[in-house]
């Protein structure tokens, strides 16, 4: 307890007895009377050898129970263990090397290290590092190629993380690197720890290929990474159809399902080869485990073709549609809950261009707006 607000009465012994109350707080001073913790007790790590100087090995984890002043910032100190200083130790805890380790010189390491805090008097403890070197990376990285599709509405987007890449080494102790040629970076960013590809806003229609690569250190092994962007127009919203499935997850659709269902849909509804197939957002249904996909065909000549006759062509080619995924409905309107009689129901989409939902694969990327129906009874 760090202090106490208590409040005193006074009270003479008159008639009517008078009395005055004061409150006195009582500050508890801090004695630095708790020693520095290491998280771990101990701590093992592993060096590859021919790293270069510099390299990060460990970060020290330390805390202190006594009050800030009396804790951090701590002193750290190598004790035994470096006495050829093949190690430093920097002011945050940080163990790195200081010389090129060689796995046939020696295999391991065992240091001493003291934390001493920040009171008076200073309290210390200590930790024993375990430091094996290992041989070098003998195994390049391997990565799956990535495809991203963004849908954006009219130069509106907003950035965001889009996909992601997935790469792997067989050295168990490799710490992959991810990074994107300079002249990319302003329009693109990858993080170098996870291999989040990240697009900055105001992105225009088109393909953009990406000079992207993954490194164990060793090793640098390019990536292909390809971004298609298109823009919607508002003249599609008011001639899409939705295809609603049942029991896939955005991620599985997208992942499994995606190319093969675009490729067996332009069969289905296409007129002519020259026509243009836009999916221009996927979305679960809430409250279920059904998918609805928006989309619209363009004719090659300009204009859209009428939901109506797209709910025609699906309706006859729904068998083979279905070889594919399985298909719940396919909606022009979507009305049910509301009982308009004798009036006319009218639905209204509305994109969300800032609110994107990414549904990321390992392969496959899609990157979409959000969307909303209202409908209402019309006269």
């Amino acid at each position: 307890i760090s202090g106490y607000s208590l409040v005193v009465q006074a009270r003479d012994s008159g008639t009517p007895p008078l009395s005055s109350s004061v409150t006195v707080n009582v500050d508890i001073s801090d004695v630095n009377d708790n020693s520095p913790v290491f998280t771990p007790a101990n701590y093992t790590a592993v060096i590859q050898e021919n790293k270069p100087v510099g390299t990060s090995i460990l970060q020290l984890v330390v805390t202190d129970k006594d009050s800030f002043h009396n804790g951090p910032p701590f002193t750290f100190t190598i004790l035994t263990g470096n006495e050829e200083e093949e190690f430093t130790l920097d002011p945050h805890g940080v163990l790195r090397s200081a010389v090129i380790f060689k796995h046939m010189v020696s295999t391991e390491y065992v240091l001493c290290v003291q934390a001493k805090d920040s009171g008076k008097p200073q309290q210390v403890s200590h930790t024993y590092i375990q430091v094996r070197v290992i041989e070098e990376s003998i195994h390049k990285p391997t990565a799956i190629p990535l495809e991203i599709f963004i849908v954006t509405m009219e130069d509106d987007f907003p950035g965001g993380v889009i996909g992601k890449i997935h790469a792997t080494d067989q050295d168990v102790y490799d710490v992959l690197t991810y990074t994107l040629k300079s002249e990319q970076k302003s329009l693109f960013k990858v993080n170098s720890h996870d291999g989040k590809i990240i697009a900055l806003g105001g992105l225009d229609n088109g393909k953009y290929v990406l000079n992207v690569s993954v490194s164990d250190g060793r090793f640098q092994v390019p990536i292909d990474v390809v971004v298609h962007v298109e823009q919607l127009l508002q003249e599609m919203l008011q001639n899409t159809v939705t295809i609603r499935f049942e029991n896939v997850s955005p991620e599985d659709f997208v992942g499994l399902h995606m190319h093969g269902f675009r490729r067996t849909l332009r069969n289905a509804v296409l007129s002519q080869k020259q026509d243009s197939l836009h999916i221009i957002s996927i979305q679960p249904v809430a409250g279920s485990s059904q998918l609805d996909m928006l989309f619209a065909v363009q004719m090659h000549g300009g204009g859209f073709y009428k939901p109506a006759y797209l709910i025609q062509k699906l309706t006859n080619a729904r068998r083979h549609l279905e070889n594919v995924i399985r298909i719940s409905a396919i909606l022009e309107k979507n009305c049910s809950g509301l009982d308009c009689q004798e009036q006319h129901c009218e639905q209204s989409l509305s994109i969300d261009s800032h609110s994107l939902m990414t549904y990321s694969t390992a392969r496959i990327s899609f990157v979409c707006p959000r969307f909303y129906r209202n409908v209402r009874c019309m006269c």
